[in-house]
């Protein structure tokens, strides 16, 4: 366990190559996804109430809790410093293992839609086993985007920031002019936008899991210019950037279709579609977006890879995760091991998924709900350890700190872990219905498996470590 006195360690070699822009747009872009904003318009219009709630009670308390720790604590790793300093070098390792293996399983889900998306624009009888072929070699491009040096990489996800804040401002800003010329799709009311107990709830914790991503930048921690400025800014103005596209894009949807004709694959395509209309000069518009909405899918996960195979990479070199995954790169410094066993994991992944869904849509659902349960389990430490370090490391010097006494603090950490918990629950349970454990199990199934996995691969660590 590393003693709670030792300062934040020295950078170890690592080329600071990340300014205040260009951690302002990772984290656009790693928060801001067009992937499941049909999945989130799916609540319905009481969704945009949704965003609202779960932007002032979780995401800015969210965001004001990893502004103090990535200023606090800039090191390799981001959260897997935290918590190593928080809980040590076990919990650390779980931690870092839920991180990491996440992305390599919702890559797959993303790459699937991937297709999915391009056999509409392009091949509409693509079948799901050269959607599956698509997906594994849009993994291994990832993987070499990642093995290359962070002075390049970075712009895929700069890049797809403003692609991604571009298409949604274009569906934010033609939902207002087609609801003022044409009415909505959808009943607009004081009663349809208040917040319900129904089936509309099996899709709430996509809005949770759309909002989380601010502690990503913090695994390039050496390789920030002024981490201790430049967190707390970037938190600040991605995190009110991210809010208002989400609006305006999910008012674009809901404009545009009923909710009972929103498909998680095709929702974005189809709205663009029925906002832009029929003439040739929007079908060219609405080709031109599916093809800056396929460019996001392929920056998120580099985007998601970059940073979490950054903090795979310190736990490795710290000894809570295999050695493997800790080898860089011998000129550019990257985590050439934990990218190569991110694209092993997705491929097996993919291909094993593709024996087990029927359609694109399903598997994507699957794929998404199953990787999203694991993503979140991070985060019920994460707000525990901030509140802890308050305590226990009051002598590390703080640029940035979250205003409130202790109580409060206690408080706003702990509604952002309910929303952590809710989250979970509602990927296998749709509210007010039985569980369908058709869907709900294999889901909990690969949950068990791969935290039994981690408990295996720590319990070899712990071994190792003491021989």
């Amino acid at each position: 366990m590393i003693a709670l006195n030792e300062p934040v360690p020295q950078s170890r070699g690592f080329k600071r190559v990340l300014n205040q822009l260009d951690m302002t747009l990772f984290t656009v872009c790693a928060i801001l996804v067009i992937d499941t904003l049909a999945a989130s318009a799916k609540v319905g219009v009481s969704s945009l109430a949704w965003w609202v709630i779960t932007f002032v009670f979780f995401f800015v308390p969210y965001g004001l809790i990893v502004a103090e720790l990535g200023a606090a604590y800039p090191s390799e790793g981001g959260i897997q410093q935290w918590i190593r300093r928080a809980y040590g070098d076990k919990w650390a390792g779980r931690t870092v293992w839920y991180y990491w293996v996440n992305v390599a399983l919702w890559m797959p889900s993303v790459y699937i839609l991937f297709a999915g998306m391009f056999a509409q624009l392009f091949a509409p009888e693509m079948s799901l086993w050269v959607k599956i072929a698509l997906g594994v070699l849009l993994t291994w491009i990832t993987v070499g985007v990642g093995i290359a040096s962070l002075a390049n990489s970075k712009w895929v996800p700069n890049i797809g920031a403003v692609v991604k804040a571009a298409i949604m401002l274009i569906m934010g800003v033609a939902g207002i002019w087609i609801a003022s010329t044409r009415g909505f799709a959808n009943e607009m009311t004081l009663s349809t936008l208040t917040p319900g107990w129904d089936v509309g709830l099996a899709f709430l914790p996509v809005v949770v899991y759309n909002f989380l991503g601010f502690e990503l930048m913090s695994g390039a921690g050496e390789e920030m210019e002024n981490p201790a400025r430049d967190v707390p800014i970037a938190i600040v103005v991605a995190g009110l950037a991210i809010v208002g596209f989400y609006l305006l894009a999910t008012f674009g949807i809901l404009v545009a279709l009923p909710v009972n004709e929103i498909g998680l694959i095709s929702g974005v395509l189809d709205t663009v579609s029925r906002l832009l209309g029929e003439s040739e000069l929007a079908k060219t518009a609405t080709v031109l977006i599916g093809i800056g909405a396929l460019y996001t899918f392929f920056a998120n996960m580099v985007t998601w890879t970059l940073g979490a195979n950054r903090t795979a990479q310190a736990a490795a070199a710290d000894g809570e995760l295999p050695a493997v995954l800790a080898s860089l790169h011998p000129t550019y410094q990257t985590p050439v091991g934990a990218f190569l066993w991110t694209g092993i994991v997705s491929t097996v992944v993919i291909v094993l998924y593709g024996f087990m869904a029927a359609s694109a849509e399903d598997l994507f659902w699957s794929l998404f709900a199953f990787s999203s349960i694991i993503f979140l389990l991070p985060y019920l430490l994460v707000f525990p350890a901030f509140l802890r370090l308050r305590r226990i490391d009051a002598g590390t010097a703080r640029p940035y700190r979250v205003p409130g006494g202790m109580t409060a603090l206690t408080l706003i950490a702990a509604i952002c872990v309910l929303f952590i918990l809710q989250a979970i629950l509602f990927f296998v349970w749709v509210p007010g219905e039985p569980v369908d454990w058709s869907t709900a199990g294999p889901v909990l199934g690969g949950v068990v498996l791969t935290v039994l996995i981690g408990e295996i691969i720590l319990a070899l660590q712990t071994r190792r470590k003491g021989a």
